[in-house]
């Protein structure tokens, strides 16, 4: 089976049946209580109904008895389900989507009936064996390194950037982040640096090319590894960057620096012990760690991690995003490095998958060319809208962590 054919998962068939019936009653109850917005749904008959009060965001349903046998039988991973049917669409996904986060926290308050209905199909937390890590990896990163040349900026780099201004390029912005990933680093020609997840290369190449440092970085994805080594080679780095395909758990080395920037969000919460085990193995005493990774505000890091997860199950298989004091409890437990600093950036995230987003869009044709169809189109379309939405409305964080050893 080739890249593109196994891009995207199939989606089960939508059932109802007494569910069905429970959910919109318990559904349109809560959907009375919106705020801060107006959910208008335009019905295929072209009829509307409106629910809450305030600016008004528009769900344009085609199927109607679908769109809700999904939500009560899959609760919210249904919603994203089915988007990717094209049972529902919107002129402003994002906005919807937005007014959607913020009224969830509310919603489980006032309708705890609704919450259990939504998690009646726990998430699967498994323990990500080495075989297990490398497949789902490839699913992701393998799509081909066409597709993400035309989706990134040209240092290939697929992170949330730091923006000083509203009309910066996003090449200037990511540059920026790589370079503040160094600082924190202190990065000095004799450090010898361990990158746990170095996608293309983007802060490999900066590392070496503008502090003189030495860098190995570590990948699962083939793919990546070798476009990795083409920009390597490109840029005459050869002799102080090293790209290894192997996993953070069985690589041996010694290492006055570590960066992993946003990979820890991929291994799954049964593995945040082995992956802060690791590093406090890996780095020589006096060394320092800078880690980026996105976070789940620690009010609700119980009810995700025992919730199913459209994102999990489409775009990133194993994947569960951390809470900062979920990763304090495994570091505490695990390793001896500590905490040394927190900087908060994901509002800059928003605008870096906006910038995504649009690309996405502007480009259609090209990824159609690639041999990619509607499906996997709407997968994406709302795996990007619906992370700028969560970030947007800071349901979702990210962070730069740095710990010393």
């Amino acid at each position: 089976m080739s890249t593109v054919e196994r891009t995207v998962r199939e989606i089960p068939p939508a059932r109802g049946g007494l569910l069905e019936r429970v959910a919109v009653r318990l559904l349109t109850r809560a959907l009375a209580g919106l705020d801060e917005g107006t959910l208008v749904a335009r019905l295929p008959d072209g009829t509307e109904r409106t629910f809450g009060n305030g600016p008004p965001q528009t769900m344009e349903i085609a199927d109607l008895p679908s769109l809700i046998r999904r939500l009560a039988t899959r609760g919210t991973i249904g919603l994203g389900e089915s988007y990717q049917a094209a049972e529902w669409t919107s002129p402003d996904v994002v906005g919807l989507l937005e007014l959607l986060y913020r009224n969830a926290e509310a919603a489980v308050a006032r309708h705890p009936r609704l919450a259990r209905v939504m998690k009646a199909r726990p998430r699967p937390n498994r323990r990500q064996g080495l075989l297990r890590a490398r497949r789902n990896i490839e699913y992701h990163y393998d799509l081909g390194n066409e597709l993400f040349r035309l989706l990134l900026d040209e240092t290939m780099t697929y992170s949330c950037a730091i923006f000083e201004r509203p009309d910066e390029p996003l090449v200037d912005a990511q540059r920026r982040k790589l370079r503040r990933v160094c600082d924190k680093l202190e990065l000095t020609p004799r450090d010898h640096v361990l990158e746990i997840g170095c996608g293309w290369g983007s802060f490999a190449l900066t590392a070496a090319g503008d502090y003189g440092a030495r860098v190995t970085g570590l990948t699962l994805s083939p793919a990546q590894a070798e476009l990795a080594r083409d920009r390597v080679r490109e840029a005459g780095l050869e002799s102080r960057i090293s790209i290894v395909e192997e996993d953070y758990r069985v690589h041996r080395g010694s290492y006055t620096r570590l960066a992993s920037i946003e990979m820890i969000e991929a291994i799954g919460e049964k593995q945040f012990p082995a992956f802060f085990s690791a590093c406090d193995r890996l780095l020589a005493p006096g060394g320092r760690a800078c880690i980026q990774a996105i976070l789940i505000p620690d009010h609700r890091w119980d009810r995700y991690r025992r919730s199913p997860d459209w994102i999990e199950r489409y775009v990133f298989p194993g994947c569960l995003i951390p809470s900062l004091g979920a990763l304090r409890q495994a570091m505490g437990e695990a390793s001896r490095l500590t905490l040394a600093n927190v900087e908060e950036i994901g509002l800059n995230y928003a605008e870096t998958l906006r910038r995504w987003r649009t690309t996405f869009h502007e480009r259609l044709a090209d990824v159609r060319a690639l041999g990619y169809d509607d499906h996997f189109v709407r997968t994406w379309d709302f795996y990007l809208a619906s992370c700028e939405a969560g970030f947007r409305t800071r349901a979702l964080r990210d962070t730069q962590l740095v710990l010393e050893r």
